[in-house]
């Protein structure tokens, strides 16, 4: 006898996935009496539903899910991040343009801050991308007021605990000084409150301002202020299949589920309780970037392969400029003719004029 598939899933992840909240938020919503299934208020986040039924939230009705979506937003300073701001201050939300429907926010920017935020309508992508041991690196670039000693580098670098919060090591890089201010590059893992800007100004930097540039693999690129622009499919699920499954819903929709704890059980030869390390910015693989131009490549149908998406960088680190289109990107090539030969042999002593290169006639069939 054939059993049928159970679609069913927890009220919490439902609307974690429709984009109302994150799933503990919505289990305190449960709590304060917020939720209703078919009419009836839910006292318990172990509720399962299919999505059949008319769940309403603070008496609005919730759409199931709709297909995973990501977006890149410039972040001007002056916005929270946040959906409600108890002193009435601009809202990231309320900036957005309205048609794209209810987001959440990847992890936040300070009111000050500006800079790649990215966006989701989906609340189990919004928790991947948001885990340090996804290892994703959030890149920074800082305006700060003073000057940074080396010793100071190497304590960003190695770690610094700031009011007894320990912060990880960062990649910091000086970029140059403007008079009383300098121009630094800072990476960090974490993304714990307000990180760049205490351990900066606890070695003496006092930050006036704070860019963030990348988040993983997506980049600010040429975003202007205020614009925002969705990830297409295709490099969405490039970029984050290996954080999270992405699978069909009955209706043929594309929804995230979360990921087995062990990854392992999936792949051939794969040990028990052994983590597979299997997706671009985790620790010890290469950096994989998307940039505007990666991602119009993917929405005029180009190939998008790991090739054309891994970081163009040089033996310093550092992003290497791309070679103008339709030019080739120049081969540095030496001819034998241009290679110049030395004065002696290999073996034996000084070269004869006319002699050959070793003792001996060549004998036939050799090697040449």
């Amino acid at each position: 006898m054939t059993g049928t598939a159970d679609t069913s899933e927890r009220i919490a992840k439902f609307l974690a996935r429709a984009g109302v909240a994150s799933r503990r938020e919505v289990e305190r919503m449960i709590e304060g009496g917020r939720v209703k299934v078919d009419g009836k208020t839910l006292d318990t986040p172990a509720f399962k539903v299919t999505g059949s039924e008319n769940i309403e939230v603070d008496g609005k009705r919730i759409e199931p899910p709709a297909a995973t979506k990501l977006w890149r937003y410039h972040k001007p300073d002056g916005l929270v991040t946040t959906h409600a701001d108890p002193e009435g201050r601009e809202t990231v939300f309320d900036a957005i343009p309205k048609d794209i429907g209810r987001v959440i926010s990847i992890g936040r920017l300070d009111l000050t801050s500006e800079g790649l935020l990215l966006l989701t309508n989906d609340g189990a992508l919004a928790r991947a991308l948001e885990l340090p041991s996804t290892g994703w690196t959030r890149r920074y670039r800082a305006r700060a007021f003073g000057s940074i000693s080396e010793s100071a580098l190497k304590i960003l670098r190695a770690g610094v605990t700031v009011e007894g919060i320990k912060y990880g090591p960062m990649e910091v890089e000086v970029e140059r000084e403007t008079g009383s201010n300098i121009w630094l590059e800072v990476g960090i893992r974490e993304g714990k409150n307000r990180e760049v800007r205490k351990a900066l100004d606890a070695v003496g930097l006092r930050v006036n301002r704070l860019i963030r540039i990348a988040y993983g693999p997506f980049q600010l690129g040429q975003l202007e202020k205020g614009e925002i622009k969705s990830v297409p499919s295709r490099v969405l699920h490039d970029q984050c299949g290996h954080l999270i499954d992405m699978g069909d819903t009955p209706t043929g929709q594309a929804i995230a589920k979360p990921r087995p704890a062990n990854r392992a059980a999936r792949k051939p030869g794969g040990k028990p309780g052994q983590r597979a390390m299997g997706g671009p910015g985790q620790p010890g693989l290469p950096k994989r970037e998307v940039d505007d131009s990666l991602i119009e490549d993917a929405r005029k149908g180009r190939p998008l392969d790991a090739k054309s998406t891994r970081a163009r960088r040089g033996k310093d680190g550092k992003p290497t400029a791309k070679p103008a289109a339709g030019r080739a990107a120049p081969r540095a090539t030496t001819s034998r003719s241009e290679t110049p030969r030395p004065d002696t042999p290999r073996t034996g002593g000084p070269r004869k004029p006319g002699g050959p290169r070793t003792g001996g006639p060549r004998k036939p069939g050799g090697r040449s």
